[in-house]
């Protein structure tokens, strides 16, 4: 009987236990999904691939694998605000680390250079194969969320200094916020019917969701601080404006294996420079109309 130093032993019991919890997180994915759903498949088969790379290890540790129920609990919670397909490509990106170990272990453990094959290749294949609704639908959402903080941004921006009263400032973002909701809801449908979509009242409906989602957020801190505080309320509306791009961003990068960096500082850029111009304007308007509110 082949013996290790602890080690090799704590390092074959990482992974043990990391490939029995991911066949867990997948297992339970899968189980959200109704039977005849293709992705539903997919996911059962890359964990029952996750199960055997776990019983693989078993062989050497002699014990059972110890499961991680609170990363399990954490990515079923991601899955339900963001989707599956995000949530497995998020799992992905944790193989890098994984993946180095297995090529460490290689030489001792030739089955490592087969699991770290599969790890890499092999479920990337599948993780491809993945088709999400709401992922068909990203075009519709960044236009709904772009469009809303640039505009918003810049509105709510302009009004803080022309009105300098958080409520009037709130009322006229929310009467603005809505009233563009509808209208983007109403070019969507019309652009996605007009090139043929197959579904132009879901497009309209992603673009509205999130519109009137940024609306409601960015116009939050002027009902909460209070009448006079307006500079208090701009700074936490931007301080939002740079949340809400980050997670979206981040988001859209994960999930569509596009650039983050990038991405991220061409909307902040943009929402935070169309918010000065405002600001500027609201400045501008105000000494030269004399309007006291």
């Amino acid at each position: 009987m082949t013996t290790y130093d602890q080690k090799t032993m704590d390092v074959l019991r990482k992974m043990q236990d990391g490939e029995m919890t991911e066949h867990y997180v997948y297992s339970a994915l899968a189980n959200r999904l109704k039977e005849g759903d293709p992705n539903k498949a997919i996911l059962l088969k890359i964990a029952n691939e996750e199960k055997g790379h776990s019983n693989l290890w078993k062989r050497h540790t002699k014990t059972e694998a110890k499961v991680n129920h609170v990363r399990i609990a954490w990515f079923k919670a991601i899955s339900r605000i963001f989707g599956f397909t995000f949530t497995l490509k998020l799992m992905e990106k944790g193989e890098d680390q994984a993946n180095d170990i297995y090529q460490d272990i290689a030489k001792t453990f030739p089955e490592a250079t087969r699991v770290a094959e599969d790890e890499q290749s092999h479920e990337k294949d599948l993780l491809g194969m993945l088709d999400e609704e709401r992922l068909r639908y990203v075009g519709s959402m960044v236009l709904g969320l772009n469009d809303a903080l640039v505009e918003l941004t810049g509105t709510l921006a302009g009004l803080s200094f022309a009105l300098q009263n958080t409520k009037i400032i709130a009322l006229s973002g929310l009467i603005t916020g809505i009233s563009a909701t509808l209208s983007m809801m109403s070019s969507e449908y019309l652009s996605a019917r007009s090139e043929g979509a197959e579904h132009p009242l879901k497009a309209a409906s992603y673009t509205g969701i999130m519109y009137i989602a940024a609306v409601v957020m960015l116009v939050l801190p002027y009902l909460i601080f209070p009448a006079n505080q307006y500079l208090y309320a701009l700074l936490s509306m931007l301080v939002i404006v740079i949340l809400i791009i980050f997670i979206f961003t981040y988001y859209v990068s994960v999930a569509q294996d596009l650039p983050f960096k990038k991405r991220f500082v061409e909307m902040a850029a943009i929402s935070l420079t169309v918010a000065t111009i405002a600001f500027i304007i609201g400045i501008i308007v105000k000494q030269f109309t004399g309007i006291e509110v």
